[in-house]
């Protein structure tokens, strides 16, 4: 493996309202239980995504085949979809295309540019069909259920879009991804003669990136699919260690727990690369939709869970970190941290005449992001403030692969460290039933007449 996991500044050697040596070793009969749980359901309910790593090979010439076909017309991909259903593939596309990838020329971009639409904001549909050409466009829409009001409003709108401009031929520009078995969007697609790919019944979005939700998206750009799994594979193999201190996911969770336990009810994501920027949005939707529950297994009100937090270093040093090194010691900041990244640029000489700005010259400018992390990682340690550090020796698939499946398993073992569901949303579930009654689908005339009834009071409402 390329990924080291630094743990020392979330102990009480290095912060004094740090963990203990005797807190770990009290609590590592709950680790190995929680371990022992996701081990038994492995595959099962809604725990597919851990075989996604193994039983995909069928699935992975399927997708490299279909790029191929489009190849010769698709010159942009893009992605229709919401949480899970896009912010996977965002995070594949960000961390391992060109930072300007779609600005490149085709000479060196290669493969199709690549947009995604993940809300309802009609000023950036618009704006999106703006710079497209329907002909050489491939629209991936993404849902599992084939009722989710954003993703299928696009749908509504992309198909006649592309029917009013190419007739008979709009079927080619359209693939879906959805279930086998079940829910609208399979029936259109095989009535409409849509291309499909299939998300399994047991994998949920926020676990989806390795499926064809996020592996589709990723090939038709150019990623390397199967290194992606690879990497899943070997964190997974090495997350079946018995003993929980060298299970990285295992120790991770165990950690956070006890982090929590102690009033650390925030979890900051900070990568210290561009690139993983929206990591942390992909993150920040597995960590809140899964550990943010009302009530554990045996309908116990708990109201549980870390808020999840994102920011982005060098540049958040610049706003966030005054709140985290000098605010409450309720937060533990998870660094990403890149060894070598894939191009450097060295600061030349210049500025002789000011000391304090020549002494950086000589220096690369990951060298300085380095430091950087390394300075607020010390500023953190020095005033208290758990933290703990991932190393990633380079940014490419098979370390993307493995990073993205050890943040779900350490999910999943935290989850069962709290004893909840951690694959069910509810209250996401809530909002989206009060959508459809305002919208008026029939069969929520209940919902609309409950939230009539809550109403809102004038008094309270300003006008300006």
């Amino acid at each position: 493996m390329s990924i080291k996991i630094d743990f020392n500044n979330m102990m009480s050697e290095n912060i004094p309202q740090g963990i203990t040596d005797a807190e770990l070793t009290k609590t590592a009969a709950i680790a190995n239980k929680a371990k022992a749980a996701v081990d038994s359901s492995r595959g099962l309910n809604m725990l597919g995504w851990t075989e996604l790593p193994y039983n995909q090979t069928a699935v992975v010439k399927d997708i490299n085949e279909y790029v191929k076909q489009i190849e010769d017309f698709c010159e942009y991909f893009v992605v229709l979809g919401i949480g899970g259903s896009a912010l996977g593939a965002v995070a594949l596309y960000n961390a391992l295309k060109h930072t300007y990838y779609n600005e490149l020329p085709k000479a060196k971009r290669k493969h199709p540019r690549f947009y995604c639409i993940d809300d309802a904001d009609p000023e950036r549909l618009n704006a999106l069909f703006d710079i497209i050409e329907p002909q050489k466009t491939v629209f991936n829409v993404i849902t599992k259920s084939g009722a989710t009001s954003e993703t299928m409003s696009q749908y509504l709108i992309v198909s006649d879009y592309l029917e009013q401009k190419l007739g008979a031929n709009a079927s080619k520009h359209i693939v879906a991804t959805t279930s086998e078995n079940s829910g609208n969007l399979i029936k259109i697609a095989k009535e409409k003669g849509y291309k499909t790919f299939f998300i399994p019944s047991s994998v949920g979005g926020r676990f989806s990136v390795l499926s064809p939700v996020g592996l589709l998206p990723a090939a038709a750009i150019g990623i390397d699919i199967a290194a992606l799994l690879n990497g899943a594979k070997d964190m997974d193999r090495i997350c079946q260690n018995s003993d929980f201190k060298n299970n990285p996911a295992l120790i991770c969770a165990t950690l956070m727990y006890l982090a929590y336990q102690n009033g650390a009810n925030i979890s900051v994501m900070m990568p210290y690369s561009y690139g993983l920027k929206t990591v942390s949005d992909w993150y920040c939707q597995l960590w809140g939709e899964s550990l943010g529950k009302a009530v554990n297994r045996l309908g116990e009100k708990i109201n549980v869970g870390q808020t999840p937090v994102k920011a982005l270093g060098v540049t958040d040093q610049h706003s966030q970190i005054q709140l985290y090194v000098e605010g409450p010691s309720d937060k533990v900041v998870t660094f990403i941290r890149v060894e070598k990244f894939r191009s450097e640029v060295t600061i030349p000489n210049g500025c002789e005449a000011y000391p304090d700005v020549n002494f950086l010259c000589g220096h690369s400018l990951g060298e300085l992001t380095n430091v950087e992390q390394a300075a607020t990682e010390y500023a953190l340690k020095k005033a208290g403030k758990m933290n703990y550090t991932i190393t990633l020796n380079t940014i490419d698939e098979y370390n993307l692969g493995s990073l993205l499946y050890f943040f779900q398993m350490q999910t999943a073992y935290i989850g069962e460290f709290f004893n909840i569901n951690a694959y069910n949303q509810p209250g996401v579930e809530e909002g989206k039933n009060a959508a459809y009654a305002l919208l008026g689908r029939h069969g929520y005339e209940n919902k609309a007449s409950e939230i009539s009834q809550s109403g809102k009071d004038i008094k309270y409402i300003i006008e300006i």
